[in-house]
């Protein structure tokens, strides 16, 4: 499957563009694999097939447009359409955690959001419907999809690089870092909202 996903990418002109348009089709459709495409982008970047300041601006500009549709999809269907999408336990939490924390640190929130699994789309469509301001957005969005892009390139050529002769195994990897890295971030996440309920 991965050597699949390695072979269909590499060398190909069309590969930034399929980046790019996974990449912003996931800030609104969660189920696209957009830190895939861009850990597998910069896999064949450590061998030459692609390059790789390519794919992390491929894979930032695709985030940064994603984020900007979420968040006008939100402020186009307001707020009592936010309750109706992120329905259930976990969606109403999410929402309102994503409401209150843009009143505390908006522009952190929402450039950090993009590195939590299912806060990103939260976030955007929360700062829609609760009309964060449109120029703070952007350069918040513009900030955190650039990290992004930049972190998940890197970790997609020291996987390949560990891997030379086995790209799959360094895709594997990197996805694998990935992974870990982002749970890291929902548990330190979890700790500080568990802490500061306590006080």
């Amino acid at each position: 499957m991965f050597n699949g996903l390695l072979d269909a990418m590499s060398s190909s002109a069309w590969t930034y563009l399929l980046v790019f348009a996974v990449c912003a089709g996931d800030a609104v459709l969660p189920l696209l694999p957009s830190e895939t495409m861009v850990v597998a982008g910069g896999v064949l970047a450590s061998s030459g097939d692609l390059n790789l300041v390519l794919i992390m601006v491929a894979g930032a500009a695709g985030a940064f447009l994603g984020d900007n549709a979420c968040y006008a999809l939100g402020r186009w269907l307001g707020p009592r359409a936010a309750r109706v999408l992120l329905r259930g336990d976990r969606g109403k939490r999410a929402y309102d955690w994503a409401e209150r924390m843009l009143e505390r640190r908006g522009m952190v929130l929402i450039a950090a959001a993009r590195f939590v699994p299912g806060g990103r789309t939260a976030t955007t469509f929360t700062a829609g419907t609760t009309g964060y301001p449109w120029p703070r957005f952007a350069v918040a969005a513009g900030a955190g999809a650039a990290l992004w892009g930049v972190y998940n390139g890197l970790i997609g050529l020291v996987g390949g690089r560990a891997f030379e002769q086995q790209p799959w195994k360094g895709l594997l990897l990197a996805l694998g870092i990935a992974t870990a890295s982002a749970l890291l971030i929902e548990l330190v996440r979890w700790a500080v909202t568990r802490r500061r309920g306590r006080d």
